[in-house]
């Protein structure tokens, strides 16, 4: 093999990759809280709903379960200003990830309702509580905790699925890779660190949700 690595070329690139990998960060934090809320209603509606709205959440969860999230997005970006609604690829992209991580964290949730037990709702019931405060005082909480390591997971996936952002043009982590590549033709240099700022993201994340699950919910766990 008669390539030469020279990593001096991309290193004062370095910085423009940390704030890309900052912006992937964000993305990821965006869809995922939003993915979650859309998920714990959904989950509710499920349990609770009457069937019309159980049959239109199920609806929603297997389009979005069984259509590539490229394909969502490509729909949301090129497809939604046919019907008047222009979105910056920025919001066009998080929105789709969120729509994408609320049906699969409906799937997650509905499991933490159905091992909820009976009794917990029914003293809950019992004490006049509302629906909404059964779902905030009672379901969200064992939620949080039976299903943590598996929201986590959920965070994870979503930090590396960023990278589909920069096909659209946003300059996250990826995307600035692409234009410091047709800038400096070296890449084998450039994807190499872009590989290495993934997996600090990676244990970035990991350490971040195990610290928050340990200190604010009393969860155990581990740094990826």
């Amino acid at each position: 093999m008669s390539y030469t690595f020279q990593f001096g070329q991309v290193t004062p690139y370095l910085g423009t990759l940390a704030a890309g990998a900052w912006l992937s960060l964000q993305i990821a934090a965006i869809a995922f809280v939003a993915g979650f809320i859309i998920g714990l209603v959904c989950a509710s509606l499920l349990q609770y709903g009457g069937p019309v709205v159980r049959r239109i959440v199920r609806a929603y969860v297997v389009f979005f379960l069984n259509t590539p999230l490229l394909v969502q997005v490509f729909f949301i970006y090129f497809a939604m200003p046919d019907f008047g609604i222009v979105l910056d690829s920025f919001t066009a992209v998080t929105i789709g990830m969120a729509l994408n991580a609320g049906a699969y964290m409906t799937e997650i949730q509905r499991a933490g309702f159905a091992s909820i037990r009976r009794a917990e709702v029914d003293a809950a019931e019992a004490m006049g509580f509302s629906r909404i405060q059964i779902i905030r005082y009672v379901v969200l909480p064992h939620i949080v905790k039976v299903l943590y390591p598996a929201l986590s997971n959920q965070y994870i996936i979503l930090t590396m699925t960023t990278s589909i952002a920069a096909i659209f043009g946003v300059e996250e982590l990826t995307g600035r890779a692409y234009n410091i590549n047709a800038q400096t033709f070296r890449s084998l240099e450039i994807f190499s660190i872009v590989a290495l700022y993934y997996v600090v993201l990676t244990i970035v994340a990991s350490a971040a949700l195990y610290a928050l699950g340990r200190y604010a919910f009393r969860i155990k766990g581990r740094i990826a």
